[in-house]
């Protein structure tokens, strides 16, 4: 319960004793997390670097329906320094796949990743195919945008990193899943072999040692360069020079710019609230955009009422000092589910952002386990850890 006593529920946990342990629970899982920063799994190597991507499923007009049509645009509406791009993807039964991915690290906190989805969606060339259409589907989730550079350490005593865990996603050609599957297979043979050879609970550093003359690694070595130039330059310079660059590695296995660094963290990228204007974004129509609430509605995310809130702020005075004041509260729009608000005496949302009597809430029930907050809080002062009993979204057919 919430004020940790044991509910009617309640049933104690379970360890399971394994030879080795496999870790792939997506990007910034949180088991991942610890076990980076315990073993020091990421010294030498990159900050890791995210996205964050939301997406809602339409059931569309048939006239509307082109099966099999795939869209990708990267740009608008965000500004040209700011990275990110669209999908959308015709599926079957007259249903559509739309969605949006912003680069987390941005530096204006004015800016709203789910705002901008919502506005992409207006663009002359993409309402069309949503007139006369019913959102039945809305979920979001951070992406690994680190690549080649930013893959930590992926062996430590006992277990191994595999996945978006390891962060294996190529971000140009906007695929990930079949560097997660390869990884899975190349980390079962290893751990295969070691416990033919009679080992156990040792470190497989025969895996981390062979990744990077695999397929994945080959398929990450020549698009290493994108993400930073993208970052560096902004969308038309960067994106340009990206495109040279990857095709010159794949090519002739050649770059000229060597290999880049990615620099900041995503959560030391913001700026000061006060370096940037406001972003004045329209209201909702109900028909092709909507708000955060009845998003996060179709996305099916149920959190028991009483369990302990899993987004644990470590110093409250350090989220008022710093996210509040400096950054003007960036939480209440990077979170694609509402979750966070500053709210004054009343209890209202604090509708001057730079107001001292306020307080921070957390809606722990309408969390997406995006994960965004846990990579773009300022001052990583929020930490999501998983919620009991394995509850969430119940995502269908996304």
């Amino acid at each position: 319960e919430k004020d940790g006593t044991q509910g009617p529920g309640y049933a104690p946990g379970m360890a399971l004793m394994g030879k080795y342990v496999l870790i792939g629970e997506g990007a910034r899982g949180s088991l991942a997390k610890r076990l980076i920063a315990k073993y020091q799994l990421s010294d030498g190597r990159e900050p890791a670097k995210f996205g964050i991507g939301l997406k809602e499923l339409w059931q569309v007009k048939p006239e509307h329906h082109k099966p099999g049509l795939v869209q990708h645009s990267f740009g608008w509406p965000l500004d040209m320094k700011t990275g990110g791009g669209s999908f959308l993807y015709h599926l079957e039964d007259n249903q559509v796949a739309v969605g949006f991915v912003v680069h987390l690290n941005y530096k204006n906190p004015w800016l709203s990743p789910f705002e901008e989805f919502q506005r992409f969606k207006t663009h002359p060339a993409i309402k069309g195919t949503f007139e006369g259409a019913k959102r039945i589907g809305y979920g979001a989730r951070a992406i690994t945008e680190g690549g080649w550079q930013s893959v930590p350490k992926l062996s430590f005593p006992g277990g191994v990193l595999m996945g978006c865990a390891a962060g294996f996603v190529n971000v140009p050609r906007i695929k990930g899943s079949h560097n997660a599957v390869l990884s899975g297979m190349l980390a079962a043979e290893h751990v295969a072999q070691a416990i033919a050879d009679g080992r156990a609970n040792d470190e497989l550093a025969s895996y981390e040692a062979a990744w990077r003359a695999t397929d994945i690694g080959k398929d990450l070595k020549t698009v290493r360069n994108v993400k930073p130039l993208w970052s560096r330059f902004g969308t038309i310079i960067g994106v340009g020079l990206g495109g040279l660059d990857m095709w010159l590695n794949t090519l002739f296995g050649f770059s000229p710019f060597g290999t880049l660094k990615h620099g900041k963290a995503d959560y030391a990228t913001l700026e000061p609230a006060t370096k940037h204007q406001k972003i004045a974004y329209p209201k909702p129509d109900g028909v092709l955009t909507f708000d955060r609430l009845s998003s996060v509605f179709l996305s099916n995310t149920n959190h028991e009422e009483n369990e302990p809130v899993h987004l644990i702020v470590g110093d409250a005075a350090l989220q008022q000092r710093s996210e509040h004041d400096v950054f003007a509260g960036p939480s209440t729009r990077y979170c694609p589910a509402g979750v966070y608000e500053w709210v004054d005496k009343d209890g209202n949302a604090a509708a001057d952002p730079s107001a001292k009597d306020v307080r921070f809430v957390i809606n722990a029930q309408n969390c997406v386990h995006c994960k965004t907050c846990d990579i773009k809080d300022p001052n990583q002062n929020i930490n999501w850890v998983p919620p009991q009993g394995g509850e969430g979204p119940v995502y269908q057919g996304m």
